[in-house]
């Protein structure tokens, strides 16, 4: 594709596009269950529930085994205990994915702002954010708690692009998955995604992208 023209700002999700994050959520989820008395699950399974929020992963996690009404019942049981455990786990066992640093090097290169806008808690955001060393790069840091709606609703990006006082259009999104895909079409951004994170085994191409991009790096060459 050509390069995309006056580009001014960058939004980025967190887990799967920047950090993966499930080592951490395998340790604390099956922490919760060990504590419920329930059997633990695989990293793989996990992959498959994040990207929705913290609610959907823990109940996904727990209707693994428990029906529909019991899972529901359970639910802040369940929340509790996966938020005591991954306050403890919570940036030991992530790792950055290749050439993020590099990316968001380039970017400051640029002269982009840049945010992050993620459906994970405050409280688990910038502490992750900072363990990996990235968290001075961001200009603006909304996650789930920042405003009644989060994605796929387009109204933390586009509160990200008002608080830089640009147009959607002069903004691009780099995400892994469908939420973040139509967050960005919703807010009238341009949209990368890459094709490593978690889209529940969903190909990121199905989203219909900009750009498919290999890591960030490649990204900031789409952007002229």
């Amino acid at each position: 594709m050509q390069p995309l023209n006056d580009i001014h700002a960058v939004i980025l999700d967190l887990d799967g596009t920047l950090i993966d994050s499930v080592p951490d959520l395998d340790a604390a989820l099956n922490g919760m269950l060990q504590d419920m008395s329930l059997p633990a699950i695989d990293e793989a399974s996990i992959r498959m529930f994040v990207g929705r929020g913290t609610p959907h992963l823990v109940k996904s996690t727990i209707s693994v085994y428990l029906d529909g009404q019991e899972a529901a019942k359970s639910l802040d049981e369940a929340l509790t205990l996966f938020y005591k455990h991954y306050r403890t786990v919570n940036g030991e066992h992530s790792h950055m994915y290749p050439n993020v640093r590099e990316g968001l090097e380039r970017m400051v290169e640029k002269g982009l702002k840049i945010a992050c806008v993620t459906n994970k808690p405050s409280v688990f955001t910038e502490p992750l954010l900072a363990k990996n060393g990235i968290y001075p790069f961001f200009d603006v840091i909304y996650c789930a708690d920042s405003f009644p709606r989060k994605k796929p609703d387009p109204f933390p990006m586009v509160m990200a692009c008002r608080k830089f006082q640009l147009l959607p259009k002069q903004v691009v999104a780099i995400g892994d998955s469908e939420n973040d895909a139509k967050a960005a079409r919703a807010a009238g951004c341009s949209l990368f995604m890459v094709p490593y994170g978690y889209n529940y085994g969903i190909p990121v191409e199905n989203q219909q992208p900009d750009a498919v991009v290999a890591d960030l790096l490649q990204a900031m060459d789409l952007i002229s």
